[in-house]
C-alpha cells in the first residue's frame, strides 16, 4: 500500500477509486447518451493527486517503476507491485530519501491481497 502526508492536514492519506471515471461525450448539434465506466491505470491516479500530497507525485512515479509496477488492486486500491522482497527494501529507502516521511510503503504480503 502506498501512503503519503497530505498537504492539508500533514497526516497520512493513501489515493483510493471511490467510483469508477465515466467518459462521456457532448454533440454541438445533437445529445448523446453514451458513456464509458473504467478505472484509472495506477500512475494516472497519482498524476490526479499531484497538489494533495506534500511529495512530488511525478518523482514518486519515477521511483515506483524503478522497483515495480503501480496498479489499482480491486479498482480501488492504489499499490506497487514487485516481484521480491528485495525490490521492496531498495524502493522503502529510496522512497526515504527522496521523500524522508513524506512517503512510503506498506508491505502487505500478496496472500493478503488476494
Amino acid at each position: 500500500m502506498l501512503w503519503f502526508k497530505c498537504a492539508a492536514m500533514h497526516d497520512p492519506v493513501r489515493p483510493v477509486i471511490k467510483t469508477q471515471a465515466v467518459i462521456g461525450w457532448e454533440a454541438k448539434n445533437r445529445q448523446v447518451d453514451l458513456t464509458i465506466e473504467g478505472p484509472l491505470k495506477g500512475d494516472e491516479l497519482l498524476k490526479r493527486m499531484n497538489g494533495w500530497f506534500t511529495a512530488d507525485v511525478y518523482k514518486a512515479i519515477e521511483i515506483f517503476a524503478q522497483f515495480g509496477k503501480l496498479k489499482v488492486l480491486d479498482d480501488v486500491d492504489l499499490v506497487v507491485e514487485t516481484e521480491n522482497l528485495e525490490q521492496i527494501k531498495s524502493l522503502s529507502k529510496n522512497l526515504a530519501e527522496a521523500f524522508q516521511e513524506e512517503a512510503w510503503i506498506e508491505v502487505m504480503p500478496r496472500k493478503k491481497l488476494t
